[in-house]
């Protein structure tokens, strides 16, 4: 590990004079016709980590990236991908692992984008999507395969005649988050069939112990193309926070959609029936807002994220499923209505606003409970964040029609549990908790009958 590491350091020292800023992706060695597809996708000049890992992995050697969110990752893992398969092509040629299903059909878009003229076919294969489709999709052998862990490894156990055995690339994106949402079995089984003959890319935006534990094991001696060292949140973004009472935050949330209307705003809750509730609070108030969380089916998450994509809707409040890696281009705002428990979530948060070197801006709402969480991030990115300028009393003018609008949500919120229950009809614990809310219900109807 030691001399992978030396090596690693060595490889980025004798990078470090020739670094004389590469304007194009062709000076970095990328052959023409993906210069052609870069230009077509309006990637004009490369990124950082690009500058730093395309040239070494064209060279063939393994790679780990560390780069912030929104630093081009994508693009420094596929096109030396697409390359070396243009040189030797091959079915099932390279596997992209990635934490949540949304970033897996966003790198799809990327590859199949940039591989359009030279006939690349990718496939995803995630959870929540039925397994018969994605298995006669393997059966066309695609050339690359974009996976969850989990859904993989159901179908290297269990689909007839698919397996990895001729694989040349491993790309694992978001390898901290892969470790963290406990997919170390699931990764180690696939580590396990696929070949030892193979190139390695291991992508993360944080270096755990986890994920040191995984280079050791999986890449034969990297390359460390280390953008960012420290954590840190982009430069062009003006991060601020309110401090608030918790029970007047949703009055201070529309306060502030108010004061910033016309942007676009993404709001980041702690649970998926806060998300849930506060979109229906704020669908109430007249704001066209979308909801984005785990308990949504998957056509569901990916129509919001297409309507919000689309600007159809200016407002998406999602759960941290949705804070890692989704590149949606514009994001002006970031609210963190709910503060993270994890410090480092709140880089990934607000990472995704001031993107590709746009300006954003971040809010962070801090009621009494949080003072220590808030603490901890402002120690973690180093500098003391400034108070968002309000104005109390315009707030407290909102506070009735927020608390009519939040009895319709929790009204809403009710009726829709209500709707899953008779679909779940065999599912014992949600019936209970709806013979409670029934009679939750029928008390409070009594007492309004006196």
């Amino acid at each position: 590990m030691a001399a992978g590491e030396e090596e690693g350091s060595a490889a980025e020292q004798e990078q470090e004079p020739a670094a004389e800023e590469p304007r194009s992706f062709k000076d970095l060695g990328v052959t023409d016709v993906l210069c052609e597809a870069c230009d077509q996708l309006g990637w004009k000049v490369p990124t950082k980590i690009q500058i730093e890992a395309i040239p070494v992995a064209l060279q063939g050697r393994d790679v780990i990236g560390l780069a912030e969110t929104g630093s081009g990752k994508t693009g420094a893992f596929a096109l030396p991908i697409l390359q070396a398969l243009l040189e030797t092509p091959q079915r099932l040629f390279a596997l992209v692992l990635t934490p949540t299903r949304e970033l897996a059909f966003q790198i799809s878009e990327q590859f199949e984008a940039l591989g359009s003229s030279i006939g690349v076919q990718s496939t995803v294969i995630v959870g929540g999507i039925d397994t018969m489709s994605q298995s006669l999709a393997l059966a066309k052998k695609p050339h690359v395969i974009i996976a969850t862990p989990g859904r993989l490894v159901d179908h290297l156990e269990n689909t007839k005649g698919f397996n990895l055995r001729a694989l040349k690339f491993l790309v694992m994106d978001e390898a901290d988050r892969i470790l963290n949402m406990d997919f170390e079995t699931e990764v180690d089984k696939i580590l396990k069939v696929i070949p030892r003959d193979r190139k390695t890319f291991l992508f993360s935006a944080t270096m755990t112990k986890k994920v040191q534990k995984l280079q050791r094991a999986a890449l034969k001696n990297p390359v460390k193309c280390a953008v960012s060292s420290k954590y840190q949140t982009v430069e062009k973004l003006q991060q601020y926070y309110i401090f608030i009472p918790s029970k007047f935050k949703d009055s201070y949330l529309v306060y502030i959609l108010n004061e910033l209307a016309g942007n676009s705003f993404m709001i980041f809750c702690s649970t998926c029936n806060n998300t849930q509730r506060t979109a229906l609070l704020l669908r109430n108030l007249g704001f066209t807002a979308i909801p984005l969380h785990g308990q949504m089916s998957q056509n569901k998450r990916l129509g919001s994220l297409n309507k919000f994509k689309a600007k159809a809707r200016s407002i998406l409040l999602a759960t941290d499923v949705a804070s890692r890696g989704l590149d949606i281009p514009h994001v002006d705002v970031v609210i963190n209505f709910d503060i993270p428990t994890h410090s480092k979530d709140y880089i990934h948060r607000v990472g995704r606003t001031a993107r590709a070197g746009r300006s954003g801006k971040s809010i962070t709402f801090v009621t009494q409970y949080d003072v220590e969480l808030f603490q901890r991030i402002e120690h973690l990115i180093g500098k003391k964040l400034p108070a968002f300028p309000m104005q109390e009393e315009e707030v407290m003018m909102l506070t009735e029609r927020v608390a009519e609008a939040q009895r319709f949500a929790r009204m809403e919120l009710r009726e829709q549990g209500e709707k899953k229950r008779s679909r779940n009809d065999d599912d014992d614990t949600e019936e209970a908790i709806g013979v409670r809310n029934k009679v939750a219900g029928g008390k409070k109807k009594k007492r309004k009958a006196f």
